[in-house]
């Protein structure tokens, strides 16, 4: 563990890094106030400068960046505008969308959808801008980290296991969920080409990949919270980038 001397210096040299995150953290997520952000990842840069033990060999820096992340998650979850009536709503609403798209070849119209549910055309059409308006939230944030964050060489062999963690979380996913993953993470295609060949809207790829990275996430804290006390890499954003490198996950030929 550190002195209290060394504790102080890592909170003084990273007080930073925290006003960087928020900022970079509130761009994307602008219904969260920045100053809510910065005070919540000010008290993890403290947590995590009072739980760090340099004999991990794991620099500060990148597990206070883990620590803070994880803060913004926790921070934009209790300040999520999407009631579970709405998710409810956008939920149906877009498994009838993709359901309609599939069986007609085409995208569905709002019309046809409110049709088929048996509700108004501005239901319909307000559960689909809610759908778009979600994808932008917290799963959008995470989603920039895992393609953006880069592991550090002395994170390596934490990284390995944490990559094996995620191909089999990816090949436990169900099939449309796992082949989107692949297809915007491995391949890099555009979610519109991805749709279009789905025969399923923008917002029902968005939704299925959004919803694809929350279980992926959930699964790696699973993992490490039952298994390890202290995981040494930010969440799953460690593992895609060496996954877009030519590691693939089960089930799928290489790109």
């Amino acid at each position: 563990m550190t002195t209290r001397d060394e504790r102080n210096r890592l909170i003084e040299e990273n007080l930073p890094l925290v006003g960087y995150l928020a900022s970079e953290t509130h761009a994307r997520a602008t219904h969260v106030p920045r100053e809510e952000l910065a005070s919540a990842g000010a008290l993890a840069l403290v947590t995590a400068a009072d739980a760090f033990d340099p004999s991990l060999g794991v620099p500060f820096g990148a597990y206070a960046r883990r620590r803070i992340l994880g803060a913004f998650a926790d921070e934009m979850r209790s300040m999520d505008w999407a009631t579970r009536g709405i998710r409810r709503r956008i939920k149906e609403t877009t498994a009838v969308q993709e359901t309609l798209s599939a069986a007609l070849g085409r995208q569905a119209s709002v019309a046809e959808i409110a049709t088929t549910m048996g509700v108004s055309h501005d239901e319909v059409a307000g559960a689909l801008a809610d759908a778009a308006r979600t994808v932008t939230t917290l799963d959008e944030v995470y989603e920039s980290d895992l393609a953006s964050y880069t592991p550090l060489p002395e994170e390596s062999a934490v990284v390995a296991e944490r990559r094996a963690v995620l191909e089999h979380a990816i090949a436990a996913l169900p099939e449309r969920m796992r082949s989107i993953v692949h297809a915007v993470y491995i391949d890099e295609r555009p979610v519109k080409e991805i749709a279009e060949e789905l025969g399923v809207s923008h917002s029902a790829v968005s939704q299925q990949r959004a919803e694809a990275i929350r279980l992926l996430r959930d699964a790696l804290e699973r993992y490490y919270r039952d298994g390890e006390e202290a995981p040494t890499t930010s969440r799953v954003s460690a593992s895609v980038p060496l996954l877009r490198r030519g590691s693939t996950a089960p089930g799928h030929p290489a790109a």
